[in-house]
């Protein structure tokens, strides 16, 4: 698996120049920078710019700071009592919803005599985390009871941003706006923040104070239509490629991997790779997904196993054990982006590059460098 920095360096910019330098960019590097490795994930937007992260639990916060990370670090999933001490220990920035988190991180700031500042999170119709638009007002009254917190923020997050025709996002930013009015008498000013990816791209008037590009950052746009409509030019960052094991050849009529799914119409070279569900390349890619093979598609062919796939490669004759072969990315003039692994899959392209950065070796390039 090669991560490109300069990629990630890129993609951050592009964004910059698309949003000016009037509004923050909040750089979401949770669940292991989307595959592509937390930490060199984050110093590459750092190099870029970034002064400020998002994280999803305390321990990617943490994992920033040892690094040597500075700026702001948003929990966005909050913290419970016993990451609470960390929050506090490691200067994190805690989303909060529950009484709970607020009493615990209360306690913590005011054992280490520091006033710590936590964002709300306000649910406008995603259904998830955050507090519902009635139980606002109350919360703030309840936080402000504690003198060694104080409001600093107030976040919320759209389910639809990023579906064509669809008006709901316009009514949920309506809503936020309203109960932002109802923080405003609260102690010093507050960071406003809703728009993620396809919302910073198709809603300029909802960027607010802050702009939490995730998808983005890695090369990928939230939704195939998006990537005709915007033209900005980002650059996948991630590569995914192996070996061949052995190249064979089988007659016609032959049942290819389990259950012989598969069967050959005609003699066929198959080559066979390395790779299976383990390293995140899903059953459900069989017989549907494309490799590159001496800078050419080939066809899978037959079920994939938990350690190995095959790729039919009978009109590439070139193709010997040894050859790289290419799963995702770029091989000579022919790419595979992780948008047409996700269309293969019936699922997305956060979830393709999670699932190989997650499952295999990371190595970090500079392809321009």
């Amino acid at each position: 698996m090669e991560i490109d920095g300069d990629a990630l360096r890129h993609n951050f910019r592009q964004v910059r120049n698309l949003i000016g330098r009037e509004v923050d960019i909040l750089a979401v590097v949770k669940a292991d920078a989307y595959g592509h490795g937390l930490v060199p994930a984050a110093q590459a937007f750092a190099e870029a710019g970034a002064t400020a992260f998002g994280v999803a639990e305390v321990e990617e916060g943490v994992r920033l700071r040892q690094a040597g990370l500075t700026g702001q670090i948003v929990v966005m999933l909050g913290v419970d009592r016993q990451g609470a001490a960390e929050a506090v220990a490691h200067d994190l920035t805690p989303v909060v919803y529950t009484l709970e988190a607020v009493e615990a991180l209360a306690a913590q700031a005011a054992k280490a005599d520091c006033r710590k500042g936590v964002q709300i999170k306000v649910d406008v119709g995603m259904g998830r985390l955050g507090l519902m638009p009635h139980e606002l007002a109350p919360f703030i009254a309840a936080l402000r009871r504690f003198p060694s917190l104080y409001l600093s923020g107030i976040a919320s997050h759209f389910p639809k941003a990023d579906m064509e025709g669809d008006a709901t996002t316009e009514g949920q930013y309506a809503l936020f706006q309203e109960l932002l009015l109802q923080a405003q008498d609260a102690d010093g000013e507050q960071i406003r923040h809703i728009a993620n990816s396809a919302a910073l791209l198709r809603y300029p008037e909802m960027r607010c104070d802050l702009v939490r590009p995730g998808i983005s950052l890695y090369g990928c746009y939230p939704n195939d239509w998006l990537g005709q409509t915007f033209a900005l030019d980002l650059r996948p960052a991630m590569r995914f490629a192996t070996t061949v094991l052995q190249v064979k050849e089988v007659p016609a009529g032959q049942g290819i991997s389990y259950g012989h799914r598969y069967v050959t119409r005609r003699p066929s070279r198959l080559a066979v790779l390395p790779v299976g569900y383990a390293d995140g390349y899903l059953r459900r890619l069989a017989d549907k997904a494309e490799v590159l093979l001496a800078g050419k598609r080939a066809p899978i062919r037959g079920m994939i196993c938990m350690n190995a796939c095959m790729a039919d490669v009978t009109e590439i004759p070139e193709v010997r054990a040894g050859d790289e072969a290419v799963l995702l990315g770029r091989q000579g003039t022919e790419e595979i982006r992780a948008e047409e692994l996700a269309r293969w899959s019936a699922t997305i392209s956060y979830e393709i590059l999670c699932l190989f950065g997650s499952c295999n070796r990371q190595v970090q390039v500079d392809r321009l460098r």
